[in-house]
């Protein structure tokens, strides 16, 4: 992967853009804003949104539901995807409190007869308190997975950068490369960028939030995409994945 500070930022958009972000919609949910399937107490929604400086913050619900903030490009006005070989940047600070879990990820579009490979999602990361040192990165285009030990300190904010490269996705924290996958999303690859909280339901070694925990949060700062020269970053509908 190679480092290019010269490409130029195709997108940095507030979290309180609407017409850059669209508030707890994604195509990756159910319709009615929940996903238990998936491990999550999640109820997603418009009015769940991440505050002006980027905290996403989870809070109880009725029921044993949480009501969690989620923000991507999928229903905006403005429409951004992430195109093959873009580089995603952002500040993050996760919380070593048990049953959070941030994450940052892409979803993309797919077509009735020809869906793309995984939905197009790459987890630029994804943190459990279980493990407070710990980034899963996984990329579910091309398979492949890695759980980067020891790459972030809870409550200290760490730089996140992932290059979504044609042949091989690799993931850095300040500076430092955690992976690199050799696989890549391929050539054809689009998705939108997702940046949420989840609430673990308790499966797979992930606990679920203690009795008495009713708020759960992180942030995400400085999110931005650079693209090398050729790219547009609006998806074409008709192009197969």
């Amino acid at each position: 992967m190679s480092d290019r500070p010269t490409a130029p930022v195709v997108f940095d958009a507030p979290f309180s853009d609407r017409t850059a972000w669209a508030v707890g919609r994604t195509s990756a949910y159910p319709e009615d804003g929940r996903n238990p399937g998936d491990n999550k107490l999640d109820v997603i929604g418009p009015g769940y949104g991440p505050t002006a400086d980027g905290v996403f913050t989870a809070r109880r619900a009725r029921g044993g539901s949480w009501h969690t903030a989620l923000v991507s490009t999928e229903y905006a006005p403005g429409g951004f995807e992430l195109l093959p070989d873009d580089e995603l940047t952002a500040t993050c600070v996760v919380h070593d409190v048990q049953g959070a879990w941030p994450a940052l990820w892409t979803w993309g579009r797919d077509s009735g007869s020809r869906p793309q490979p995984g939905h197009g999602e790459v987890d630029a990361f994804e943190y459990h308190p279980t493990n407070p040192g710990l980034l899963e990165l996984t990329n579910h285009v091309r398979p492949a997975a890695h759980y980067a030990e020891d790459a972030v300190t809870a409550g200290r904010p760490f730089v996140l950068r992932v290059v979504f490269g044609t042949t091989s996705v690799a993931w850095y924290v300040d500076g430092r490369l955690l992976f690199a996958d050799h696989l890549g999303v391929g050539p054809r690859w689009r998705a939108w960028p997702v940046v949420c909280i989840s609430v673990s339901a308790g499966q797979y070694g992930h606990l679920a939030p203690r009795p008495g925990t009713d708020e759960l949060h992180w942030q995400c700062t400085a999110l931005t995409v650079r693209r090398a020269a050729g790219g547009s970053g609006r998806g074409d509908p008709d192009r197969p994945a």
